[in-house]
């Protein structure tokens, strides 16, 4: 009898321990190529740094909230899904950040299907304007929200949180990629090479003083739209500097509008100082809303514009300084 109640006891000490579900996450991996010696997860309610090892090895716990967390190497980004009881295993090299990163373990399928998520919709939004006109475009985005809903109704064992976010997160996509692409459209239909430019007038200059669009006339015009809180404009800096410098003598104005807020009228002016910014800087009237910037149909920044000496212009969209094909257009037309 003895060894029945042995046996019993066994049973229900491993019964306990199937049971037994850990209250934290368990998040291990590699990294190849590694950026920095940390990792950051976080969300808006949560923040924590976790080591990583000289050879790139990593390993953590985290008691959370479960939901979308971003993930940062000190270089790029990614999104996981977490959820206490996970036991996650992550593989990276950050030289094919966005291919490469994959998870293994217990609610690994989470984080794998936001990372072919990702790679999905790069490849569906990778689309050739030159190929379609505003009602092309229309139909081109109606496919593409199919073939969105059409890859997450593949997936199964999804998280109830996650999957109902990802198809939340589609009406916003097709907005924001209609928008961007149909601006492309709408500068190809409404502003061609050689049609009279947008204008400007009373725009508040650094030096003192405002300037009207007319008082540049009789040279080219390379125009940069920008504000002070926009990193990819701010990049484009050095590059400009560069440009402007071996551009100087010739034909040409380097004219570069801030669509900053008026509340931030003042970061404009410190670092037009602070970081000795050359040509002519100009503050637009109305921000985002100026008519300048809504007539040229801009959707984000930083935009480049040609204009000629009569004021028409050469290109909507030109190529920005870190582009050698700048220097290729203004050497034909200098």
């Amino acid at each position: 009898m003895k060894y029945f109640y042995l046996i019993l006891a066994t049973l229900v000490v491993i019964s306990c321990q199937k049971t037994e579900e850990k209250d934290y996450v368990s998040f291990s991996g590699t990294i190849t190529n590694q950026n920095s010696d940390s990792l950051k997860i976080y969300n808006k309610d949560y923040s924590k740094i976790i080591k990583v090892a000289p050879d790139g090895s990593f390993k953590d716990t985290m008691h959370l909230q479960p939901g979308i967390y971003r993930l940062y190497d000190g270089g790029e980004y990614a999104s996981l899904f977490l959820k206490n009881g996970y036991d996650l295993i992550m593989s990276l090299d950050t030289e094919l950040f966005d291919e490469s990163i994959k998870f293994e373990g217990i609610g690994a399928e989470q984080s794998n299907f936001i990372a072919e998520k990702s790679l999905v919709n790069e490849k569906l939004f990778d689309i050739n304007v030159e190929e379609l006109d505003s009602a092309s475009l229309q139909q081109k985005f109606a496919e593409i929200e199919a073939q969105m809903n059409d890859f997450i109704a593949s997936k199964t064992g999804l998280d109830t949180m996650l999957s109902n976010q990802a198809k939340r997160e589609i009406a916003d996509q097709i907005k924001g990629g209609s928008n961007y692409y149909g601006a492309m459209i709408a500068l190809r239909e409404k502003l061609p090479k050689g049609v009279k430019s947008p204008v400007f007038e009373g725009y508040e200059n650094h030096k003192g003083g405002t300037t009207n669009f007319s008082d540049l006339a009789g040279k080219y015009m390379y125009v940069d739209v920008w504000a002070t809180w926009c990193g990819p404009c701010k990049a484009e800096i050095p590059f400009l500097k560069e440009v402007e410098a071996e551009y100087h003598d010739k034909n040409i104005h380097f004219v570069s509008i801030s669509i900053d807020k008026a509340e931030d009228h003042q970061k404009w002016v410190d670092m037009v100082n602070d970081k000795e910014l050359g040509g002519i800087q100009l503050f637009a009237d109305n921000d985002w809303n100026s008519k300048f910037v809504t007539d040229y149909y801009i959707k984000g920044i930083p935009r480049f514009l040609l204009i000629d000496p009569q004021g028409n212009v050469v290109s909507p969209d030109a190529p920005r300084p870190s582009d050698p094909k700048l220097k290729d257009l203004l050497n034909e037309l200098l």
